[in-house]
């Protein structure tokens, strides 16, 4: 099974499907990240603020009770005030004066010892009614509530305040304030929900957008790929509008009428190719069958080892051109590919050169390298684009030929210059074109098929080389540059 079966069997496969659920997904993790923070956040301050109002609330009730006032129930804030020696609550407020309004206090008497003043929020465990049913949102009938405390001591207040209080004069007083839970949680919640709507509202409006800008994104590409679904092999001039934005499309659509171009031109040149390969196999190929044809109608008076001769150079010339045209094919669907064989250059002209025979010309043909100049590639090709080198040089050359070998930096540099017209500046590119010749190299006997430069240079190019034409005052001087192999010392 692929790797990417079952990521496909949820995952959309419309672009703007996929688009609009990652930037759902984001946003979602997003808000999340934001809304637990905010739901932290805003229960701390809520908490914050009811300890601060029932500071608030303690202090106030503190003062009434230190000027004799008893506070009045009617309270937002539950209170409790006790005393010592005192079963019922001196006074109380709000949800614990409802609660708790016929029965004896519920908080703890202060200690008779060791009074303590203002202190921190801490818990009281309040008993349970059994009689009291609370129809308010706040239940304070049994359970564990944070408080704040604060004592009045006897010296605090007089005789007069004490009896106003209904308290001994020696009683000691506690004053409780219940720090309200459900403020800090019903804003906690209240905050959720806001977040939790806002949120689902924010993640639908995300990818409508996010789907919409990709649908309006993909618009041009796929006017391009409508267009480029119509060009043919056949016909592969359409192009593509390229947007005036001069974003990402643009580029694309420049890139893509490059490739149609380059399509284009490599069909006109295969086109070009076969046009020329079937007027390079049909000249011989007339030539063959005419030949054969009047010595088949005037047997007796043919020449039959003149007719068998032009028949076999005929033929020979259809063998080199199959063979060039085979190995033209072979560098075509072959990559450049570094061969580790090492190849000794200046070897293997010293070789060529004492084999050749330049018979027709008489021209010499010398090498005046001997240091050993290696090459990392195959030994066929590169006897091959030497062949070729020196086969043009011969169909040109006067009376000299020289062959020139040497190292140059991380090169070798191999030139073959030969004394004959030379070459047009103009024509120092067209001659590496396939079935090419100048016009002094129109005969097809001695010019050759029109392969042989080009077919060097393909080779050359294969093995990251170049060749090139260099000017010379007189003659015509291919100079051929490939990477120089390191040489190993032997033990």
């Amino acid at each position: 099974m692929n790797a990417t079966e079952p990521r496909r069997r949820w995952w959309p496969r419309s672009v703007r499907a996929g688009a609009a659920l990652a930037a759902a997904s984001t946003a979602a993790v997003i808000l999340l990240g934001i809304g637990w923070w905010v739901h932290h956040d805003v229960h701390r301050q809520s908490t914050q603020i009811t300890e601060e109002q029932a500071q608030l609330q303690l202090r106030s009730l503190c003062a009434q009770l230190r000027q004799g006032v008893i506070p009045v129930p009617t309270s937002a804030v539950p209170y409790e005030v006790v005393a010592t020696g005192r079963r019922t609550a001196v006074a109380s407020g709000g949800a614990l004066s409802r609660a708790y309004s016929d029965t004896h206090h519920v908080m703890p008497a202060p200690p008779t010892t060791g009074v303590a003043g203002l202190v921190p929020p801490t818990t009281v465990r309040i008993p349970v009614n059994r009689h009291y049913n609370p129809r308010d949102k706040f239940d304070m009938a049994g359970g564990t509530q944070r408080v704040m405390t604060a004592d009045i001591r006897p010296e605090e207040l007089s005789s007069d305040k004490a009896a106003a209080l209904g308290v001994a004069a020696d009683a000691e007083l506690r004053v409780y304030v219940v720090v309200l839970p459900y403020t800090a949680e019903a804003n906690t919640e209240i905050t959720d929900r806001v977040l939790l709507r806002a949120g689902l509202v924010g993640l639908v409006l995300i990818a409508a957008v996010a789907y919409f800008a990709v649908r309006r994104a993909l618009r041009p590409v796929e006017a391009i790929r409508v267009l480029t679904a119509s060009v043919t092999a056949s016909d592969p001039r359409e192009r593509v509008t390229v947007p005036a934005t001069g974003h990402e499309i643009s580029a694309l659509a420049t890139t893509i009428n490059s490739t149609l171009q380059r399509l284009d031109d490599a069909a006109a040149q295969q086109r070009r190719f076969v046009a020329d390969a079937a007027h390079e196999l049909r000249s011989p190929l007339t030539a063959l069958l005419a030949s054969l044809e009047v010595a088949l109608a005037y047997p007796e008076r043919t020449d039959w080892p003149a007719a068998a001769t032009t028949t076999a150079r005929q033929t020979r010339r259809l063998h080199a051109l199959a063979e060039d045209l085979l190995l033209l094919a072979r560098l075509d669907t072959r990559s450049p590919t570094a061969d580790p064989d090492t190849v000794d250059l200046t070897a293997l002209a010293l070789r060529l050169t004492e084999q050749y025979r330049l018979t027709e010309r008489q021209s010499t043909l010398i090498c005046d390298s001997s240091a050993p100049a290696h090459a990392h590639g195959n030994p066929a090709d590169y006897e091959r684009l030497l062949r070729n080198l020196l086969d043009n040089a011969a169909r040109h050359a006067a009376h000299h030929i020289q062959v020139t070998i040497r190292d140059e930096d991380a090169w070798v540099v191999l030139t073959v210059h030969d004394d004959g017209p030379g070459v047009p500046i103009e024509d120092a590119e067209r001659i590496f074109e396939r079935f090419v010749r100048l016009d002094d190299a129109r005969s097809r006997d001695h010019g050759g098929t029109g392969l042989g430069l080009a077919i060097a240079r393909d080779l050359a190019h294969r093995h990251r080389g170049t060749l090139t034409l260099t000017p010379r005052p007189q003659g015509a001087c291919f100079q051929l540059r490939l990477p120089l192999a390191p040489t190993t010392t032997e033990e």
